[in-house]
């Protein structure tokens, strides 16, 4: 008997099932046990892990703490700088450094510009340089820039040009290339927008009713297809056009109208990008047609469009600057000149305008003050205001080679840790990886022979690689397929050097020459991207020196000759031009790897544009002129690492040069190809551990993929010291986790897409067939009907047409291309329709061997011709439906389970370290087992009840007949224990299951190993059940209802972080401190307002004599008093029972007329938070504090139909005026914001100073929300009489009730860092208080349940023969209000509350008197009950 672990290992869960499998006759399978452990990960963390996206558990916060450092780091320089004025005397301690005063808002702004010219005092001097070292201006880093955020400019020398020459761009760009260039300068936004307005005002005389402000509008922002489509809704016009007339037998002028379509032009390339300039160059001085028009404001608004964004916008400012001779602090002024009411928000001008305007300030004033020497400047200058230091090097993040690197124990502060250490893997564009690439892909080539059909031999298992081309000939003639010869992987090698990629058809003719008998096993060779984006760039240098440019189109040594003439002959630096790969570190030193080295590593200066030193070291490098390294400025590498390094490679790419695979390359090298790959001695020869380890914090680099690792450990780990150690594990990962990032993300997109069509066919199949519940099959079948439509709806073999009513008939069979007998696959490009009856004649043969078999050659052409033209988009159907018996393959399980990434590689090395034998099967098998063996089924079952008590259970006649129950909307997905329903198919996939499904074509050959697992495994064409199937269905219900599943709960509040500092001259500074496990509060900041808030309320028991004060009529406050003071003060006995004012109104008059309502109004002088808010179309009026500017926005929102989409936008172009004649306008208001807040600082005023009140006390500012609950702590408390006394009961003891106590995160995390315990078990103990439990998130509960009769305190919690019982009543907290708790069931997958459900999957408790007969208990990893009560 063999002990197997099976675990079904997912993004969010661990299924797990421990099996006995039998391995003799005289033996029978058992099952040990089921379980499931869910690891919940926040809504973004799975999202974004199962899109491909970056995963930061917590990247936000992460950000915002970077936006505290950069304020950290100005008050640093701020105090620096305020040491030195003071220490060279000009200011003093009592230096007045901010506006004070009326009218003095913007009087530094003032100061500022004013010293550039003119002698200011030295204390207004100090004030400026404070300002200019509050903004310092954005420095270009080379590696941070974004597509989104545009490009920074560096184009002043053509700026000026324009302006001296009063040219446009497109006029600049006409001559260019009217004097035969083709490589076109960058241009500013503001630039192209004054040719765009330019051309705009003169062809409006033209056309004044389609060149409208309107128009002008709509087409801000717009890039080039949507400028079109805005452009032909408007452009119609009218053309005279001869024409004749029938009535009048003569030709006469018509008005003929016009719309903008698509014009069909003649000029292609570059000759269409000259007339396209060549239209805006005439479109400033003679009238132009429509259409040309159409693509002149086309071509300028997508060259603006591509201008933009923030980087474009702070080039256009530095340019506004330069033309106008002025400095930051100038442009500043002006601006609020203009308007005191500009705002200056976002302007951002680059660091060297600053350095500018501090060198002409400094030097202005330096002219009146000898005391401002260059020393003191220097000082200022570099040391303080525009010091920046290097970026930290992320080299640490790199991972290390798998060859060469190694464990050491070292000694740090007295305790031994094992750190790895070797050598970091090459980045991918380095030119050594780039060639490695390339060798190992030829190894893997393959030359096949075709048949006239284009059909390929069958590939054989191993393929020869011939020695020459003498053998190679005859290798391809004997066997039909061959590898490349050493010549022809070195012919390949050259071509690829400086190309992007070869598609399968330039090999072959490269190879051999224009021939259709030859295939390749790759649609296109990778080539050497490195080399193909530097020679890009050299082409376009050679077209800005006035030479030809490459065409890629050539051979490579064709483009070197061509390359190597140019530079030659202009004296250019030739040794750039070629790299010759050498296994030594002589590469290092050539000057084409320098030139690689140079632009991938060079991160950025202090120029303006951040690239000023790259340009030089070009310069010198290519000993070339300045403006011709542009190109190699533009050049951007692949930003990625390869999976070896330097030294590994050099020691492999010998032997793949010499024709060995790269397994046996490695070998050579002395190198393991694969750790897992151990010999059956040394498997069994393999020390094991006792246990798994965990994995240490930040392993990874990714916060999900470490999450589920160490959930693994955990699960793996308890089920060894409860069980012991199985003999062999076997695993199913889910598919996210067998996926890169891009694969992720294209499969999320897939999923999306398919769930949205699927539910549109459901919709179409019940109106239009009256089918009311669709199968996944009808579904299925409709789709296969559509992609028959370019067909005629005729099927693919037989060609006979489908009509729409036989479509779901017993006639029409979804037909598999390659049948399930042949090949394990049931996907949807393995599926076609046909006819019953020749589906039945097809038998087990390819839709390819039957179609020639049955029609003929004539028949096979008419079947490959609509098979390429129904589905030439979906190469794997294509394949398939070409695929002859001969060419199916022999692994195709096996190519699944090659799990390639790293997260699957890294889980199976794991469990590797505690189990001699680990496998991978795939989720295709599990799928089909679990369907033979009727899981699925066992699944409904136990679902059965909570399904028929919504409503979606129905029962109806399937087309046979037969009276079938089905659940609506079925998925096992909502039940957690599918997860174990999983792992226990995978525990019983035996390595046999995986075989044959592998190789199914090949189980038909009797005699054969396969042919004899079918007999012995399967029966009547299903896999036999490890026990027989009635009783294992019976033992998989029982195990999986016991299943209690354990989902990790938070109960860390904080975390004890240890930080080291190194220090400049050496050493280290280490701080210890505790960290919050989470978001302290939210991240909005309100400010407070006191003001008196009026509400009804009905009066009852809360009316005491301090809440009747608050009534805001006299009579009825005079009223309730009386009956208060009536009823000894006891407001229970007066307002409510009998005594309630609807029952005994409280009579105002003597004639009872008027009496008291039972609701009346009450006045508090309340404190709300409120907070600033840019006025948006989402903004709610009605929360606007203010209610002058609330009625400015009501009259506003009424103007536009109510429309806040219109009202509340363009707000610069048709501003909310306050105050027009003083051009105030409103941006922003303040709104209502939460009704409870915490404070985070104390008032201070602009110097730093604590403002008091008149009390003398601090008056707190900046308010959050602590909305997130930790926990809430349950307490006994003795009830008490009027007097305060305690009330007995029958035996004289204190009677007790329950209490809560919340206690935000927030709270908890302050108690932690006071040294006191998250949760306060003495709280009110003085007062007879007693603690009794915690609710926090995710902890368990058993519930009574009188309708079945059970009561949790009458059973053993502990005993597991009891969890059947416990499950179905084992609910966990969702989320905690005060007195307002939700519960979820613990094997709910999703938060919904439908009321038919409450109580069995959901509860909500409002009442702390039904919390008395709740049990908490403590589950483990593996769902085992480990404690009862408070732990």
């Amino acid at each position: 008997m063999k002990r197997i672990l099976g675990l079904d290992l997912g993004t969010t869960s661990i299924g797990w099932a421990l099996v006995n499998e039998a391995e003799h006759e005289s033996e029978q399978s058992s099952i040990i046990k089921l379980g499931v452990r869910v690891n919940p990960l926040t809504v973004d963390e799975s999202s974004n892990f199962e899109k491909g996206k970056a995963v930061e558990t917590n990247q936000v916060r992460r950000l915002e703490r970077g936006v505290h450092r950069n304020l950290q780091r100005y008050k640093q320089r701020r105090a620096t700088l305020l040491s030195i004025l003071r220490k060279n005397g000009f200011i003093t301690d009592q230096t007045l450094l901010s506006e004070n005063g009326v009218n003095s808002t913007y009087e530094t702004y003032n100061l500022r510009a004013k010293a550039v010219v003119d002698k200011i005092s030295l204390e207004e001097f100090a004030r400026v340089l404070l300002m200019i070292n509050k903004k310092r201006g954005y420095k270009s880093s080379r590696k941070a820039k974004s597509g989104e955020d545009g490009k920074l400019i560096d184009g002043m020398t053509v700026a000026k040009r324009l302006y001296d020459e009063d040219i446009t761009p497109g006029q600049l760009c006409f001559q260019i290339l009217s004097e035969g260039k083709k490589v076109l300068p960058d241009f500013y936004r503001s630039d192209l927008q004054q040719e765009f307005d330019r051309i705009w005002d003169y062809q409006a005389q033209f056309y004044p009713e389609v060149l409208t402000f309107e128009l002008k509008e709509k087409l801000v922002g717009k890039n080039a297809s949507q400028t079109w489509d805005t452009l032909a809704q408007y452009f119609v016009w009218t053309e005279q056009r001869k024409g004749w007339n029938e009535a009048l037998a003569q030709n006469e002028v018509k008005n003929v109208a016009f719309q903008l379509t698509k014009p069909n032009r003649k000029a292609k390339g570059v000759e269409l990008k000259k007339e396209n300039y060549e239209w805006r160059h005439k479109a400033l001085s003679e009238r132009m047609h429509p259409e040309k028009l159409a693509i002149v404001f086309q071509e300028i608004n997508a060259d603006i469009n591509k201008s933009s964004g923030y980087l474009g916008a702070i080039s256009d400012r530095s340019k506004n600057l330069f033309f106008n001779n002025i400095t930051v602090g100038q442009y500043l002024m002006n601006r609020l000149n203009e308007n005191r009411h500009n705002s200056l928000k976002n302007l951002v001008f680059y660091r060297q305008d600053y350095m500018d305007e501090f060198e002409r300030v400094w030097e202005s004033q330096a002219r009146f003050y000898p005391q401002l020497t260059p020393e003191l400047k220097a000082e200022i200058r570099d040391v303080v205001i525009f010091y920046q230091r290097r970026l930290k090097s992320q080299k640490s993040l790199i991972s290390m080679c798998e060859f060469e690197r190694k464990e050491q124990e070292v000694v740090c502060n007295g305790k031994t840790k094992t750190i790895v250490v070797g050598s970091r893997v090459v980045p991918r564009s380095s030119l050594l990886f780039q060639d490695f690439k390339i060798w190992q892909t030829f190894n893997n080539v393959e030359v096949i022979v075709v048949d006239d059909f284009g059909k390929k031999k069958r590939a054989k298992k191993n393929v020869i690689s011939p020695s020459n081309a003498k053998e190679a000939a005859e290798t391809l003639e004997l066997e039909g397929r061959r590898r490349l010869t050493q010549e022809e992987k070195e012919m390949l090698a050259e071509e690829l050097s400086i190309k992007a990629e070869l598609k399968k058809s330039q090999v072959l003719n490269l190879l051999f020459g224009k021939t259709e008998l030859l295939d390749l096993n790759f649609e296109c060779l990778k080539g050497n991207t490195t080399g193909h984006s530097l020679y890009q760039a050299f082409s376009k240098m050679m077209d800005l020196s006035g030479h030809e440019p490459l065409d890629f189109k050539k051979s490579t040594s064709d483009l070197k000759s061509q390359t190597y003439a140019v530079f030659k002959t202009l004296g250019w630096n030739c040794n750039i031009l070629d790299t010759q790969i050498c296994l030594d570190k002589t590469l290092d030193e050539q000057t084409s790897y320098k030139l690689w080295h140079l632009l991938y590593s060079f991160e950025g200066d202090n120029s303006a544009t951040g690239d000023s030193k790259l340009k030089e070291k070009l310069t010198t490098l290519c000993n070339c002129p300045t403006d011709y390294v542009g190109p190699l400025m533009d050049i951007v590498f692949e930003d990625d690492y390869g999976s070896l390094s330097a030294k590994a490679i050099r020691k492999i790419l010998p032997y793949m040069k010499e024709g060995c695979g790269y397994d046996v390359a490695c070998t050579y090298a002395g190198y393991r190809h694969s750790a897992s790959s151990l010999t059956k001695e040394e498997i069994e020869q393999k020390e094991l551990l006792d246990q798994l380890e965990l994995l240490p914090k930040n392993a990874l680099r990714n916060p999900v993929v470490e999450k589920i690792l160490n959930q693994m450990v955990n699960v793996v780990n308890e089920i060894i010291n409860t069980y012991g150690r199985p003999d062999e594990i076997r695993v199913e990962l889910a598919r996210e986790l067998k996926k890169n990032q891009k694969e992720r993300e294209q499969m999320t997109k897939a999923i999306s897409v398919a769930t949205k069509q699927q539910e549109q066919i459901r919709e179409l199949l019940q109106k239009e067939f009256g089918i009311s519940h669709p199968s996944r099959n009808d579904i299925i079948r409709y789709r296969l009907y559509e992609e028959l439509k370019a067909n005629g709806y005729k099927t693919l073999y037989s060609d006979i047409y489908i009509p729409r009513e036989k479509l779901f008939s017993k006639e029409i069979d979804i037909e598999h291309i390659i049948p399930k007998a042949r090949l394990f696959d049931d996907s949807f490009s393995n599926k076609t329709l046909e006819y019953r009856s020749v589906n039945i004649n097809k038998g087990s043969q390819t839709a390819y061997d039957f179609v020639r078999e049955t029609y003929g050659e004539e028949g096979l052409k008419r079947y490959l011709s609509a098979c390429t033209s129904l589905f030439a988009q979906q190469k794997t159907k294509l394949k398939k439906l070409k695929m002859t018996e001969a060419e199916i393959p022999e692994d195709f399980i096996d190519r699944d389970l090659r799990n390639t990434q790293y997260i699957a590689k890294r889980a199976l090395s794991m469990l590797h370290t505690i189990c001699r034998r680990v496998v991978a099967t795939s989720g295709s098998i599990t799928e089909q087992l679990r369907k033979d063996w009727e899981l699925i089924d066992v699944m409904k079952e136990l679902n059965w009840d909570k399904y028929a008590a919504i409503g979606k259970v129905s029962y109806h006649q399937d087309r046979d007949g037969r009276q079938i129950g089905r659940i609506t909307d079925w998925t096992k997905r909502n039940d957690h224990r599918h997860h174990a329903m999983d792992a226990l198919t995978v525990a019983f996939t035996k390595p046999a299951f995986v075989q044959y499904f592998n190789n199914k074509n090949a189980a038909h050959q009797e005699g054969t190993e396969l042919y004899a697992i079918r007999n012995a495994y399967f029966q009547n064409g299903r896999a036999k059940a490890p026990i027989p199937l009635h009783i294992f269905r019976a033992e998989a219900l029982r195990h999986l209802a016991q299943i209690l599943v354990s989902i990790k709960a938070k109960n860390k509040v904080v975390t004890l972080n240890v930080n080291k500092v190194h220090k400049p001259k050496g050493g280290t500074y280490t701080k210890v401190q505790l960290t919050p496990r989470g978001q302290l509060h939210n991240e909005t900041i309100y400010g407070s307002r006191r003001e008196y808030a009026t509400k009804e309320e009905t009066v009852g028991s809360a009316f005491d004599v301090e809440k009747i004060a608050t009534v805001c009529k006299a009579i009825y406050r005079e009223a309730l008093l009386w009956r208060l003071n009536e009823f000894g003060g006891d407001p229970k006995k007066a307002f409510t029972g009998k005594n309630a004012l609807d029952k005994n109104p409280i009579w105002l008059n003597e004639a009872h007329t008027k009496a008291v309502p039972s609701k009346v109004k009450t006045v508090n002088f309340d404190t709300t938070y409120t907070i600033r808010k840019d006025i948006s179309p989402d903004l709610n009026v009605a929360k606007v504090v203010d209610t002058k500017i609330r009625k400015l926005l009501e009259a506003r929102l009424e103007a536009f139909g109510g429309d806040p989409k219109k009202a509340f936008i363009n707000l610069e172009e048709n501003p909310i005026w306050l105050n027009q004649a003083q051009g105030i306008c409103i941006k922003r208001v303040t709104i209502y914001g939460v009704s409870n807040a915490q404070s985070l600082h104390d008032k201070r005023d602009k110097e730093g100073r604590l403002v008091l009140d008149e009390q003398g006390n601090t008056i707190p500012v900046d308010f959050v929300n602590t909305s997130n609950n930790h926990h809430v702590a349950i307490y006994q408390k003795p009830v008490l009489d009027k007097k305060g006394n305690p009330v007995l009961d029958e035996n004289g003891e204190p009677r007790m009730e329950l209490d809560e106590r919340v206690v935000s995160f927030y709270e908890a995390v302050a108690r932690v860092n006071q040294g006191l315990p998250a949760v306060d078990r003495e709280y009110k103990r003085d007062e007879g208080w007693k603690f009794l439990y915690t609710m926090k998130q995710n902890e368990y509960f058993v519930f009574p349940n009188e309708t079945a009769g059970f009561d949790p305190r009458e059973v053993d919690l502990l005993d597991p023969n009891n969890y059947a019982l416990i499950s179905p009543n084992l609910f966990r907290v969702q989320k905690l209000a005060t007195k307002d708790y939700f519960f979820r069931h613990h094997l709910e997958t999703k938060i919904e509350y439908p009321n038919e459900l409450k109580g069995i999957t959901w509860k909500r408790i409002k009442s702390l008197g039904s919390m008395t007969k709740i049990i908490k208990v403590r589950v483990d990893h593996i769902g085992q009950i480990v404690s009862v009560g408070e732990y």
